[in-house]
């Protein structure tokens, strides 16, 4: 079954973790804490494996890194991405 989000395919809306590779220790904490299955841990570091499994407008994970190494889009581009996928997938028609 295809994810969704808001009705609309969540492979539309790219939001999932960014990893500043010089940042990330490798500590595994972002793993621990998300339930999703997000993160892999990669030769030194954390990889994102999974992004479409990250849920839309979370970013919890971020405030558990200690050393600052995830990040994700603004609530604005979130934003904009929802509203073009509902154009695309024409669910803004009059």
């Amino acid at each position: 079954m295809k994810k969704t989000y808001l009705g609309l395919p969540r492979e539309d809306i790219p939001w999932c973790p960014k990893i500043d590779e010089d940042k990330c220790t490798g500590c595994g904490l972002c793993a621990e804490f998300c339930p999703n299955g997000v993160f892999e841990m990669g030769a030194d570091v954390m990889t994102v494996k999974n992004p479409m499994n990250c849920v839309v407008g979370c970013d919890k994970c971020a405030a558990e890194c200690p050393v600052g190494a995830i990040s994700f889009a603004t609530k604005g581009e979130l934003l904009a991405w929802v509203r073009e996928a509902r154009e695309k997938a024409g669910k803004d028609k009059p």
